[in-house]
């Protein structure tokens, strides 16, 4: 009897703990990170929900800004997160723009190893700079691409005007580049500086005729623009790839062929209907990345 009375806690330990490794409860365990926007909130979501359908508890972090979110992942606070390949080589590495995708990532995957960071699954989403015009004005003026703008500029000098916020009306890799390169310029009475969300909104009212704009934005579909093409690849690409502590993803292998699965089904037609369910209708970034999951197999419907 007294035996029997030693051995039960035991044997009660031993059972709670196969219950709960049989449950997924013992061990696997992650923090996603991410931005302040909602391309990052819903991506964040989106492989949360993957990760928590196959077993993972999931902490997220979000609404960061992209110095502290990359601190975050450096020191640990955040396991992984969906970051962009030329914010990572420009702005956190000091490397000069790589024009090439998938040069670009090698690039960045190569650096970052040293940092302890891993990168993997490069989606389709290349939310880099464009310049953005009404379709109709577009149309009517011929203007598909940069290299139509700048020949259009050359000819009618001072007709028309640009919305960009001071940092790209200033910055090399900004609008400054972009003149040099295509061999053109605005003015800087053409030149209106306003606030980044702003931009759109003045070249939609027909304040302007051309806009900064990022290429994954809710706006180009909203107010109908046009992206014209950067023919001469000027902006650096800007692909989102899942980047990850070395020492988690050696712990979770999985979540490599996890987020796979999201990686190559996104691209930045996909993003801009996300986005705009978002930004335009109102709709809750959780219902909307459950939805897309679900209509896309990625997730049981529940």
């Amino acid at each position: 009897m007294y035996k029997s009375f030693k051995l039960f806690p035991l044997i009660i330990m031993a059972v709670l703990l196969t219950a709960c490794s049989g449950f997924g409860i013992a061990g696997k365990e992650v923090t996603v990170g991410g931005k302040n926007y909602t391309e990052q909130y819903l991506l964040s979501e989106m492989t949360a929900f993957l990760l928590q359908e196959e077993g993972f508890k999931v902490n997220q972090m979000n609404n960061l800004g992209s110095s502290i979110v990359r601190s975050a992942l450096e020191n640990g606070q955040v396991d992984l997160m969906w970051e962009y390949t030329g914010t990572a080589l420009i702005t956190y590495m000091g490397e000069e723009p790589i024009a090439e995708p998938e040069a670009a990532f090698q690039k960045v995957k190569a650096n970052d190893s040293e940092n302890g960071i891993h990168w993997l699954n490069m989606s389709q989403v290349n939310n880099t700079y464009v310049l953005a015009m009404q379709r109709e004005e577009a149309e009517k003026l011929g203007l598909t691409s940069i290299t139509d703008l700048a020949a259009y500029i050359n000819d009618n000098p001072g007709e028309l005007t640009m919305a960009a916020d001071a940092e790209f009306a200033n910055r090399a890799d900004g609008l400054p580049g972009v003149e040099e390169t295509y061999g053109f310029e605005f003015g800087s009475e053409q030149v209106n500086q306003m606030d980044l969300g702003l931009t759109q909104r003045a070249l939609n009212n027909g304040q302007v005729d051309v806009s900064v704009a990022f290429s994954t934005d809710a706006t180009i579909k909203s107010y109908d623009l046009v992206a014209l093409e950067d023919d001469e690849k000027f902006f650096p690409p800007y692909y989102a790839a899942v980047s990850i502590r070395q020492e988690v993803f050696d712990e979770y292998p999985e979540i490599e062929e996890i987020t796979a699965r999201l990686a190559e089904k996104l691209n930045n037609e996909i993003m801009i209907e996300l986005n705009y369910k978002v930004d335009i209708e109102g709709q809750s970034v959780s219902v909307v990345a459950h939805e897309w999951l679900v209509e896309n197999g990625l997730l049981e419907d529940e």
